[in-house]
This record gives structure tokens, sequence and C-alpha cells, in this order.
């Protein structure tokens, strides 16, 4: 089932073009990658599709981006938000304990009753995988943990006001590569009850979580296949020279 439909999208930062003309469809439950060098436009376009772009100076786009049949441009951007969380390359935790992290994104939502706001800091955190690490320590600043713990909060803060779909920006590129294995598992594991965009420039990555992968060049997709063929049978050169280290 076709969860992201994204048709004829072309966006500008001023004069300059940073997409060129992007079609892709992401399908529901499914893990999609976007790779590509610096500055190609992979992170542009998964910020579009939660209009963050829009707090961007002038920066416009024009196409069409559907997520479940409904025009994002259509909708009020808080409760596209809602259905569409982001996670950030670096934790961005507010300076505040675990427990209202978690609390912040349903109390903004309206939810105050306190025993509906322990299960949703339970369930979220569960999800993430970091409940039995911080269960006791849920009054502490979330600023104290780890940095593998803190993006893995941050993937439960995203969690709990329950959205369909999860934009990951590079989560593990500042991250040991123990903690990089525990937020892959995660992924790995969401994708049953999520469908996931991980925007990585780490290939190897891409191959182990993707079930899709896209290549960006230049503000284009020049590739969007299963990531088994992307990475070994590619089918236009400069992916190929993308993926065997000749560019890039």
């Amino acid at each position: 089932m076709d969860k992201i439909k994204i048709e004829h999208v072309n966006l500008f930062y001023g004069d300059f073009q940073a997409l060129k003309d992007i079609d892709l469809t992401i399908a529901d439950h499914e893990v999609t990658a976007f790779i590509g060098p610096s500055g190609c436009g992979k992170s542009t376009l998964l910020k579009t599709i939660n209009r963050m772009n829009d707090l961007v100076e002038q920066c416009r786009w024009e196409g069409s981006i559907l997520v479940d049949e409904r025009d994002i441009n259509k909708e009020d951007v808080n409760t596209l938000r809602k259905h569409v969380g982001m996670v950030f390359q670096k934790p961005n935790l507010f300076p505040m304990s675990i427990y209202d992290n978690i609390a912040y994104g349903p109390r903004t939502h309206g939810i105050k009753n306190k025993k509906v706001l322990d299960q949703i800091v339970e369930r979220s955190l569960r999800q993430a995988a970091i409940w039995d690490e911080v269960k006791g320590n849920l009054k502490k600043s979330a600023l104290a943990l780890s940095g593998g713990q803190q993006q893995r909060l941050c993937i439960a803060r995203a969690l709990a006001i329950e959205p369909d779909i999860l934009l990951m920006d590079e989560p593990t590129s500042a991250l040991d590569p123990i903690s990089t294995a525990k937020v892959e598992e995660l992924i790995l594991s969401l994708k049953e009850d999520y469908t996931i965009v991980v925007v990585t420039h780490n290939m190897q990555q891409a191959m182990r979580i993707a079930d899709r992968t896209a290549f960006f060049m230049h503000g284009e997709v020049v590739e969007f296949a299963d990531t088994q063929q992307i990475f070994h049978e590619p089918k236009d050169q400069r992916t190929k020279g993308y993926v065997t280290g000749q560019f890039g």
C-alpha cells in the first residue's frame, strides 16, 4: 500500500533549485533510505514531507505530496506533524525530565490525565527499546543520558504522539557503533507499525535496514529500487559509481 506519493516536486531556495522534478512512491510498513552525496537534496525532501521547509526564508516548492491520499498543503500543519514525526541528526531533547520530554507532545495535543500520560510514556519508551534503562529515573534530566540513549529518547518522543510515519535525518551519524546498532535494530522493529524514511550517508546502513533505496544527485532522484538492486545491480552508471566508491 502506498503511504506517501511525491509527484513532480521542484523546490527552490531563492534562485537556487535544490530539488528537480522528484517522483517517488513510498510504501507503508517499509523502511525507505535516501542516499547520495552531501548537498544532493536528501534532507531537503525529507523536511518537505512534513513541511519543515515552511519555516525557511525564500524557500518555495511546487508539485504534489500526498500522505494517505491527502495533500499536505491542505492539511493543518500541526495535524500533519502529528501523523508525520521527525527525528533529527543530533538529539534535540528539551532541558527537562525524561518523563516530561515524552509527555510534552501528548500534552500539547490536549492530553492532561496523569494516568493516560503515564501509559503513553511507558509505551513510547518500550517501543524505543529504552524503558528498562530509564524506568527508575523518569524524573531525571534527559540531558544526563548518553548520546545513544538521548537519540532513542528522541525516537520515543516522536512515537508518543502516535504518528503513522517516522522521518529520520541521519539518526545515527553522531553515535558510536554500539549505539548505532541499537538504533538500527529499533528501526527494523518499528517498521511493523510505522512507515519509516531514513536519510543516511552510510551505505552499509542502508543495506542493513532499508527495503527500498533512492539515490539522489544534484537535486534529482537518479535511481529508486529495491535496496539489493541499488547496491548490487544498479541500472544507472552514476549510481554504480557512487555505491562502488568511484566518486561521491
